[in-house]
């Protein structure tokens, strides 16, 4: 899932440099709320936990965990081993934004397109099956959380 960030109330306009820095005014509060309200499109069983980087904008995590009740867990700095999949998720992402590429020129239905074709591409780590697929299956065999099982 990617999550598109509008800029906060208040950040000036600035004329975009084709693939330059990116712009401010993507704040810690409008990431969490963004992320929240992401999250809570997920099944319950998908939503036990976040592992987040250590970036400015995830410093409001402590009040994402109190409005949401998901348990908030960083990797140690300079460890991507550690979030081994979202660096995956990363370097596919590159090839649609490379590096630096100002991303306020792009719309959440611009991203919505990028995330169904990178959801519908068969992956190798999973036997080639699409990360929609597996998805799929995996909620398929899984009880819902919170229901005992009668097995």
């Amino acid at each position: 899932m990617l999550v598109h960030l509008p800029r906060e109330e208040g950040w000036r306009h600035k004329g975009a440099v084709k693939n330059g820095p990116a712009l401010a005014g993507y704040g810690a509060i409008t990431m969490k709320n963004r992320l929240a309200e992401t999250m809570s499109t997920l099944p319950e069983q998908l939503r036990r936990s976040i592992t987040w980087d250590r970036g400015k904008e995830m410093s409001a995590h402590a009040q994402f965990k109190v409005e949401t009740g998901i348990p908030v867990f960083f990797a140690d700095p300079h460890s991507p081993w550690q979030r081994a999949t979202n660096e995956n998720g990363n370097g596919l992402l590159r090839q649609y934004f490379p590096k630096g590429t100002d991303l306020s020129r792009w719309s959440a239905e611009d991203l919505d397109a990028v995330a169904h074709a990178l959801n519908t591409r068969p992956r190798k780590v999973l036997d080639w099956k699409t990360p929609a697929e597996a998805l799929d299956q995996h909620l398929r065999s899984s009880p819902p959380t919170g229901v005992a099982s009668t097995g």
